[in-house]
């Protein structure tokens, strides 16, 4: 899959998620196999582009080829200069967010609640297009509500302005993330567009993204939520995609050396003290699916060191392997 001169293999792509990818798990998750980490959305206020967690999220140092930036904004020439502000740090690809459900985010008429104003929607394109010389994407939902699925109009406006490549979630704005994807809506906005589409929603598994590019005829998949905790997830896809194999998933020790490699670079990037706290969550997401869960969130969350927090993950995970029990691991 092409977007520009962008070259997007393998055809998995980490989702923009507020608070969760920061260039730490972007960095990571590109490791481990996706094709495009797209970054968290990027405010286009340029009262904010100095604060710290502005300048966290414009950090690109390092970071593989293409870079993507995601932005969000209602007003077109406010967005055309966001573009070219994150493109002068860095950008090679940007984004525009028309896909975010939270109420912060759509009661400014941000996000998906964009999709409810088509003809904006086609200033703000067409002014982020024409600001930048770098590829511009787009990521949508399959509409507002149930009785306004507009995707289709909105995918045709962002053709016709110029965007090289659209993302669909396949869930409407009130849904949230709650009921299961529909396929359907996405299955026809590729139908219709001559540019890559992206499926987004629900895809869990090797076999999950098969099935969503076999049913929509998509160009690619992007992975979400199923991604926290399971950076491995884009290597299996990316190896079931092309062999028909499943990989089997990392072992216990292959896990805490991944995560232990997170941390550190969580540590590196916040320094100290935030890091410890944003590691958190991801330690939490880490051992969701895992019987140990509760016993490695007590000891962990012990943690108020960098030091600390590596030692305590480490030993735990180390007690495990020799086969000592969650409760006695965790005392």
């Amino acid at each position: 899959m092409l977007i520009g001169p962008h070259r997007i293999e393998p055809k998995v792509i980490l989702a923009p998620m507020a608070g969760v990818t920061d260039k730490p798990f972007r960095l990571l998750c590109k490791r481990l196999g996706a094709g495009l980490a797209v970054s968290e959305m990027t405010t286009s206020d340029p009262r904010f582009w100095t604060t710290a967690k502005s300048l966290h999220r414009m950090d690109h140092v390092g970071e593989p080829d293409p870079v993507s930036v995601q932005i969000a904004g209602t007003v077109p020439a406010i967005m055309a200069d966001a573009a070219r502000f994150n493109v002068d740090h860095g950008a090679q690809l940007i984004d525009i967010n028309m896909g975010c459900p939270a109420k912060k985010v759509c009661n400014a008429w941000a996000g998906s609640a964009l999709m409810r104003e088509p003809d904006l929607v086609a200033r703000i394109v067409a002014a982020v297009v024409n600001a930048v010389d770098v590829p511009v994407t787009l990521k949508i939902r399959t509409g507002w509500d149930a009785g306004h699925r507009n995707a289709p109009e909105i995918a045709r406006i962002a053709e016709d302005a110029g965007i090289q490549a659209l993302a669909v979630h396949g869930r409407t704005r009130d849904q949230q993330y709650a009921g299961t994807a529909e396929y359907d809506t996405i299955a026809a906005i590729k139908a219709m567009l001559r540019i890559p589409v992206i499926a987004n929603g629900d895809i869990d598994s090797p076999e999950k993204a098969h099935q969503v590019l076999e049913a929509t005829g998509c160009d690619a998949v992007m992975i979400g939520r199923a991604a926290q905790g399971r950076p491995w997830i884009f290597g299996q896809v990316a190896h079931y995609l092309a062999t028909g194999e499943r990989l089997p998933d990392p072992s216990l020790h292959e896990v805490r050396d991944i995560l232990l490699a997170h941390l550190g670079q969580l540590h590196a990037f916040y320094g100290e003290v935030s890091g410890v706290r944003i590691a958190r969550k991801h330690l939490g997401w880490y051992a969701k699916d895992r019987p140990e869960n509760a016993a490695f969130r007590a000891v962990v969350n012990q943690a108020q060191t960098a030091d600390e927090q590596l030692r305590l993950t480490r030993d735990y995970f180390d007690a495990l392997a020799a086969g000592v029990s969650p409760e006695l691991a965790a005392a």
